[in-house]
């Protein structure tokens, strides 16, 4: 498979498949695509329906198989980025809930849970994340723009709740409350703050969905009965 990602900060991956090659969507995915294609729509069994029900994402999944070379599209649901992430056997991956756009055959996407409830519930990166796991390419939505680090062993970022968006699953995320009542109370940041200790890289979004629809939420008048 090679792949082309365009459309700016509206973008659209453009994958073109050699016959016999698939790439796997969440049902409704697809653009646009050649009439080169057999889709089939698979639950992929009961367990994979149960996590994909508490990830956020749709139920089922549509498989798209080249039966003559040709090109599908997949294009991402808010302004900002595509991330392509090659995975390969032995790397797995830790993404927020909602990202996934599409992947290869040879991935493998399950349900990575945090290991205490409270860090989902006052983290806001979400108690259910998703990771992804196996061979082949990953295509990720990233709300806005993305910033990339890398981490040493130890080393920490600090970042306001739902700016993480991808980690590699040698890192640590946590959850820091903010200290002071002042700062809590006027300083704008909420309460907690998510944290991620490497080694490992991470990727940041700059324009996270809840964040901006919370802010356009503010510009629309209320009526009262």
């Amino acid at each position: 498979m090679q792949y082309e990602i365009i459309g700016g900060n509206l973008p659209a991956v453009i994958c073109k498949m050699k016959k016999g090659e698939k790439i796997i969507c969440e049902s409704g995915g697809m653009s646009w695509m050649d009439a080169a294609f057999k889709m089939e729509t698979t639950s992929g069994g009961a367990g994979k329906m149960f996590g994909r029900l508490f990830s956020g994402e749709s139920l089922f999944t549509n498989s798209y198989t080249a039966e003559k070379d040709g090109e599908i599209a997949f294009a991402s649901c808010f302004p900002g980025n595509i991330l392509a992430v090659e995975l390969t056997p032995g790397k797995s991956v830790i993404a927020q809930k909602k990202a996934f756009l599409a992947c290869e055959a040879g991935v493998e996407m399950s349900v990575f849970f945090q290991k205490k409830f409270g860090k989902g519930i006052f983290g806001g990166e979400g108690f259910i994340l998703e990771k992804f796991s196996g061979s082949g390419i990953v295509f990720l939505e990233i709300d806005g723009a993305v910033k990339e680090y890398n981490l040493a062993a130890g080393e920490k970022k600090i970042m306001d709740t739902g700016h993480l968006v991808l980690m590699d699953d040698t890192c640590k995320m946590d959850i820091e409350k903010i200290s002071g009542v002042k700062n809590v109370l006027f300083g704008g940041e909420g309460l907690f703050n998510t944290v991620v200790t490497g080694p490992g890289k991470i990727f940041i979004q700059t324009m996270p969905i809840s964040r901006t629809a919370g802010v356009i939420s503010s510009y629309i008048p209320s009526h009262s009965d």
